[in-house]
């Protein structure tokens, strides 16, 4: 009888060693979500300042890293050389100019066209009145941002090449302070720099993406962090979803949480909002089919070293990893 006892005894304490090892190994490995944004990236703003991808991450084993970047095209470039995992949203060109560089990078959501979100601009007192009158003039942009397309589009359509201007590449900062001294002729900008031009400078718009560029936005993740970790992207994608309701739904309270981190006043802050869709969907082939005129239009002018085919991209797919 004791013998069968310290039988039941053992195997009742093998069965529950054996629970405890699974429900350990059914546990995700411990990991750190490197994600790297822009002050502009507003949703991923709005994420970083509530905390949330801190708690909504921590049942799977996994925390958050933030790293701010001047523009979009290093962002991505640290992604490619796994200093990153996931980047906030950049401008619809700069994954074209990854693409051409070699990245693996797996598209993981879209924001909706905001073509008003950017424009070409020129000063309240400059004679320019036409982008037909840009030709032999100093523009700055940043290379590679939505508004590098906005250019090459509207020059063409205006009847002009890229060669018929001459580019200065230039960050958001540098470009304002370039476009208030008066060392650049025109600017091309997106929103909040765009709006704060507006206000604080009186910027004159020449042109915005009104029928000529989107101007969509995307999340990306490098593709080894995709494939391994299906879930957090899960988690994230439906944060970000939330979050541009929100915005769209508080103006005033988003206005109110991004205008320190801006730098602005709340009035621009509700301007720039006013102009971006903010709608967080996945990604679909049907979806990027202005990227492959992106990538045409850059190869045309020569700013990409080979063909792309923008559309040969692997796309997360929410919902794959419940």
């Amino acid at each position: 009888m004791t013998h069968s006892i310290s039988f039941q005894r053992r195997t009742l304490l093998g069965a529950a060693a054996s629970l405890a090892a699974g429900a350990a190994w059914a546990q995700p490995a411990p990991a750190t979500v490197r994600i790297g944004y822009q002050k502009s990236s507003t949703l991923t703003v709005v994420l970083k300042s509530q905390g949330t991808l801190e708690r909504r991450l921590a049942p799977l084993n996994a925390k958050v890293s933030w790293h701010e970047f001047t523009s979009g095209l290093p962002l991505l470039e640290a992604l490619n050389l796994d200093n990153l995992d996931f980047s906030a949203d950049v401008a619809d060109t700069v994954p074209v100019f990854a693409q051409a560089a070699g990245a693996q990078l797996t598209f993981v959501a879209q924001e909706a066209p905001s073509p008003t979100a950017q424009a070409i601009v020129v000063r309240a007192d400059s004679p320019l009145r036409s982008v037909a009158e840009l030709k032999g003039k100093k523009v700055g942009f940043a290379k590679a941002a939505g508004a590098h397309y906005l250019l090459i589009a509207a020059l063409e359509q205006a009847g002009l090449s890229f060669q018929d201007i001459a580019p200065a590449y230039l960050t958001p900062a540098d470009g304002r302070a370039a476009f208030e001294r008066g060392a650049i002729d025109a600017w091309v900008i997106w929103d909040p720099f765009l709006s704060a031009a507006q206000r604080q400078s009186q910027a004159r718009v020449l042109a915005d993406g009104t029928g000529i560029a989107s101007y969509q936005r995307y999340y990306l993740a490098s593709t080894r962090f995709a494939q391994a970790r299906a879930d957090v992207l899960e988690v994230v994608y439906a944060e970000l979803a939330k979050a541009g309701q929100w915005v769209k739904a508080n103006p005033d309270a988003a206005a109110a949480l991004l205008a320190p981190v801006w730098g602005v006043d709340l009035p621009t802050v509700l301007q720039a909002n006013g102009r971006r869709s903010y709608a967080v969907r996945a990604a679909v082939p049907a979806g990027l089919a202005e990227q492959q005129k992106i990538a045409d239009a850059f190869f045309a002018e020569k700013l990409l070293p080979k063909r792309v085919n923008a559309l040969d991209v692997p796309l997360f797919k929410p919902g794959s990893a419940t």
